[in-house]
């Protein structure tokens, strides 16, 4: 089954880092997070990878391209015309297609232009800024279990601000942290879907969290896989310092 990972979008709130590189290419731990994303699919037998480019792709194709190399020990012999030997070779047994999907494409119509790479076969989507210790079998289980058209991993985040209750003259009555509680469920990407949620798609126009999700859901085929462990999105520099905290410390709860 492929995995197509939304690769293209700008990271405007992670501009620190994005102004030159694209946001899946942030690093933690010294590896960008789309390689940890595909280390998740990876580590459950997932290694057929398709992947939206965008802004500023060219990094992506460079960083896969020079993969194989940089994982490898070489030796160069300039005397035989520059012939390389490989002497341990080290890599994941990944195929990368990675696909020009334009860049001021929205995240329906990046789906819709890969969609003859993705064939008549069910596929899983995800977005590539987003980490978590989601187990992909049972999603996927879950997925061929109730028979519709697409899955969406369900988390519920920690609240980041506190509630406070105030009284006419502005004392406060009430102290509350947020909790897990206070929040709904939020799509945290981890898709699985059928084929024929491409027929939900427009142009490039098309935000797939709008049109094609909500009709999904009117037309009763998007269910919820319920998450309950670990999950965190690299929206801003903040959420970058944490996760590197956490790859840091030796307490990453995605790795594998």
């Amino acid at each position: 089954m492929k995995v197509v990972i939304l690769s293209g979008g700008y990271g405007t709130r992670l501009s620190e880092e994005t102004h030159s590189k694209p946001k899946p290419m942030v690093k933690i731990g010294g590896k960008p997070i789309l390689w940890h994303i595909m280390k998740i699919y990876s580590y459950y037998g997932f290694n057929d990878f398709i992947l939206c480019l965008g802004y500023k792709g060219g990094y992506i194709k460079k960083f896969f391209a020079d993969y194989s190399l940089s994982n490898s020990d070489v030796t160069f012999d300039f005397s035989k015309h520059g012939k390389a030997i490989i002497h341990r070779y080290s890599a994941e047994p990944w195929k990368v297609t990675l696909i020009d999907t334009g860049m001021g494409t929205m995240t329906g119509g990046r789906l819709k232009r890969i969609q003859t790479y993705v064939g008549k076969e069910p596929f899983m989507l995800t977005y590539g800024d987003g980490v978590s210790d989601l187990n992909i079998v049972e999603l996927l289980e879950y997925h061929h279990s109730h028979g519709k058209l697409a899955t969406v991993t369900a988390v519920q985040p920690p609240g980041r601000f506190g509630t406070l209750r105030l009284s006419e003259n502005n004392a406060v009555t009430r102290f509350k942290e947020k909790s897990i509680a206070d929040v709904g469920w939020i799509n945290a990407g981890f898709f699985v879907m059928q084929p024929e949620v491409f027929n939900y798609i427009g142009g490039d126009d098309t935000v797939l969290e709008k049109e094609p999700l909500e009709n999904l859901a009117a037309d009763g085929q998007l269910m919820a896989y319920k998450h309950y462990g670990f999950w965190h999105p690299m929206d801003t520099l903040r959420d970058k310092m944490k996760l590197e905290k956490l790859w840091e410390s030796g307490q990453a709860p995605w790795k594998k």
